[in-house]
């Protein structure tokens, strides 16, 4: 079957496949390692607001790699601005390594360090993926990176956990660092069966500015949806594993958490990849934004290990209905014309910035929270305003969900129909 066939009928070619398989070998070395990094400083320093100077850290770096490598990803080869990115990932964890119980002192290196190697590969593999999408094929793709994801979740921390529970701490810990390294490498190996597709003209540094002051696209609200999903991410991204930890004090648990929210995720993405068409994008994202928001309540009633898990099990079963209409649909409006076509370097980079500027905000949010006090109802309000804001990502992305869906129907409806 050619590419163009397997786009029409919605089918993933052999170009998203590999893709696939690079980002599934990513996603693997870092679910075995970066799981636990957080548990990793937490057990060193019992300190959360290291922990929150380091992803703080991190997500700085990362957003000043997105701006500064988009100039190679346009200009250059973006095939290697990905490997890049993926063996500063090797070097990250061969510091780790190295460093060993020390490694706690380096934290804000570190942080800087897993910064640029996520900015390079993020970037990167997102040029990459709209290169090898079409919007008929582009749920199909997302729901098997989320399928993908969901099964490497089921599999991979748990494994970890094991590893850890079994040879002991720091052996445990050097055991799953080096495993990562050896999947980062054999990542780098199948990105070369990748086509690098050239862009043309120069990248412009400026774009994101006047994107903001442009009132006559959807870009403004996207950008603001973007920012209100990363203050999620980042929020949830730190507490919600340290917390299993501090509940239960095993690795092996928070392995047997991930296990359960991933096989339910696993299922949810399978169905959501397969049902989300573009013509249901918003009700499933007002849907999952509602179900996101809701499954904070059990954390706010009281934090234990049974809230948490009903935390995560709700958040997986209903996080595919939020993301995928949000993630398809922008990048379908990358896709709109021949001029955002070229563009397509620098609408990546402003929808990074955007994300990384969420996070960013939800972890100062976060030390400024727990710098004033750690009381349960102010870290419970921490937990609803940070869960509330997919509600706020569903807002900002409604007019442009609901006009793409009329245009579906519009283009459904049979010629010569009233």
């Amino acid at each position: 079957m050619d590419k163009d066939k397997a786009r029409q009928d919605g089918r993933l070619d052999g170009q998203t496949l590999l893709l696939l398989i690079v980002n599934g070998l990513f996603l693997t070395a870092s679910a075995l390692s970066g799981t636990y990094f957080g548990i990793y400083i937490w057990k060193a320093s019992n300190d959360f607001f290291r922990l929150g100077s380091f992803t703080l850290i991190t997500h700085l770096a990362m957003g000043i790699t997105f701006w500064i490598a988009g100039n190679a990803a346009k200009e250059g080869n973006k095939m290697t601005v990905m490997r890049l990115g993926i063996a500063v990932y090797v070097v990250f964890y061969g510091a780790v390594l190295l460093l060993k119980e020390s490694a706690i002192h380096y934290t804000e290196v570190l942080g800087i360090v897993q910064g640029i190697a996520m900015g390079l590969f993020w970037l990167a593999f997102n040029v990459i993926y709209f290169e090898a999408t079409e919007p008929d094929n582009r749920d199909r793709f997302n729901g098997w990176a989320g399928t993908i994801g969901s099964l490497i979740g089921i599999a991979v921390p748990w494994s970890s956990g094991l590893i850890i529970s079994r040879m002991g701490g720091a052996s445990g810990y050097r055991a799953i660092f080096l495993l990562s390294l050896g999947i980062y490498v054999g990542a780098i190996a199948v990105s070369f069966f990748l086509r690098n597709r050239r862009t043309s003209g120069n990248y412009d540094w400026r774009w994101v500015y006047p994107l903001l002051r442009n009132r006559r696209t959807d870009w403004r609200s996207v950008l603001g949806a973007l920012t209100a999903q990363g203050v999620r991410e980042s929020v949830f991204g730190v507490l919600i594993g340290v917390l299993i930890y501090i509940q239960t004090g095993s690795e092996l648990k928070l392995g047997n958490f991930m296990l359960v929210t991933s096989a339910v995720g696993f299922v949810s993405f399978l169905l959501a990849g397969k049902w989300l068409t573009p013509r249901w994008r918003n009700a499933g994202m007002l849907i999952g934004a509602i179900a996101l928001a809701a499954a904070v309540l059990p954390l706010v009633i009281g934090i234990s290990y049974g809230s948490l898990l009903a935390f995560g099990v709700g958040a997986a079963l209903f996080f595919p209905l939020y993301t995928l209409p949000m993630t398809a649909s922008v990048f379908d409006l990358i896709g709109q014309d021949e001029d955002s076509v070229r563009r397509r370097v620098e609408y990546v980079v402003a929808r990074e910035l955007a994300l990384n500027l969420g996070r960013v905000a939800g972890m100062v949010l976060f030390l400024c929270t727990i710098s004033v006090s750690r009381a349960p109802a102010v870290m419970n309000a921490l937990l609803l305003v940070a869960g509330s804001s997919p509600l706020i990502s569903w807002l900002f992305m409604r007019r442009r969900l609901s006009s793409a869906s009329e245009q579906i129907r519009v283009e459904m409806k049979p010629k010569g129909a009233l």
